[in-house]
């Protein structure tokens, strides 16, 4: 006589089994739906702080002295770094166009930034400008190099713990003839000097700010009174997490001969290798009884410069 094991236990069939466990499999895959919702953007903003300590670590915390990270104008752009260290270099390379009524006016610089000490930064900068005109029987500036730019900077309050940059530089500009009319008088026309200020600040990891201003002297040399313009410039970026990239606004604002001109310019900045990034930027004015539109892209070239003797440890 043989046992039959299985003949003993009852059956339940195929469709009773899937009514009994659809509830149970519903309510599992629910909880598990609100539970992955649920943590998804806690998931993407750890990963997104992690990232912002890991790069302003490498900024601030890879050499010494001090320094804070600041996401910086591309317009008017300062010398060096806030904060600069020694053996830190720049090429920048930019190129603009600015719709004017009578003429177009197009710009051209290069321009070398580097720190020979801590905290202290020095530029030397070529600006170029060409003219076409708008209109065929209407006159147009003379193509020619602008002047010959130098510049200093020095970050003498630094505080990682604040968040602070504060600085104080000094700009001076020969203003050269256009090309082909040195015959007419000397080879420089006109000198300016820019003292000027600046105070930088991150706000957490991601928001910066920064106000540049500054008096405008300038001189023909062939008067003998100083010509005064106020430069106030505010400037509001957001850095992309863990990157060098940014979105933000640049505010230029001038005082001169009791007309105030304001230019907003919105801008971005991709990093396109470790040592090459690409700011683009459009100028828009308030105030358009001399010009239209502008545009203004600028290429940032910095060379390697880290050095064994710097690095902590």
């Amino acid at each position: 006589m043989r046992w039959n094991l299985f003949s003993s236990l009852p059956i339940v069939s195929l469709s009773k089994l899937s009514r009994r466990c659809l509830p149970i499999l519903l309510f599992f895959s629910c909880s598990a739906f609100f539970r992955c919702y649920g943590q998804s953007p806690d998931s993407t903003q750890q990963v997104n702080r992690q990232l912002d300590s890991l790069y302003i670590h490498e900024v601030e915390d890879q050499r010494t002295p001090d320094k804070v990270l600041h996401a910086e104008p591309l317009f008017i752009d300062l010398i060096r770094d806030l904060g600069a260290r020694k053996g830190e270099r720049e090429w920048n390379v930019g190129l603009g166009l600015t719709d004017n009524f009578r003429y177009d006016t197009y710009t051209a610089l290069v321009e070398y930034e580097w720190a020979p000490v801590n905290r202290l930064g020095l530029e030397v900068e070529l600006p170029f400008s060409f003219y076409t005109r708008n209109e065929p029987n209407g006159e147009k500036p003379a193509n020619q190099l602008e002047s010959l730019k130098t510049a200093v900077q020095w970050s003498f309050y630094v505080s990682e713990r604040l968040q602070t940059t504060l600085a104080v530089g000094y700009i001076n500009e020969l203003h050269l003839r256009a090309f082909g009319r040195t015959n007419r008088g000397p080879v420089v026309r006109s000198n300016t000097s820019n003292p000027f200020f600046v105070a930088a600040k991150r706000w957490g990891n991601r928001f910066h700010t920064l106000v540049y201003a500054g008096p405008l002297l300038e001189r023909s040399v062939e008067q003998s009174q100083w010509e005064t313009h106020w430069q106030i410039n505010t400037n509001l970026h957001y850095m992309i997490p863990g990157s060098r990239n940014f979105i933000g606004l640049e505010l230029n604002k001038e005082l001169a001969h009791h007309r105030f001109q304001l230019v907003a310019r919105p801008q971005l900045r991709v990093s396109v290798t470790d040592k090459l990034l690409i700011g683009i930027v459009t100028g828009i004015p308030i105030d358009k009884q001399s010009q239209r539109l502008s545009t203004f892209m600028r290429l940032i070239y910095e060379p390697s410069h880290r050095s064994k003797a710097a690095i902590k440890g």
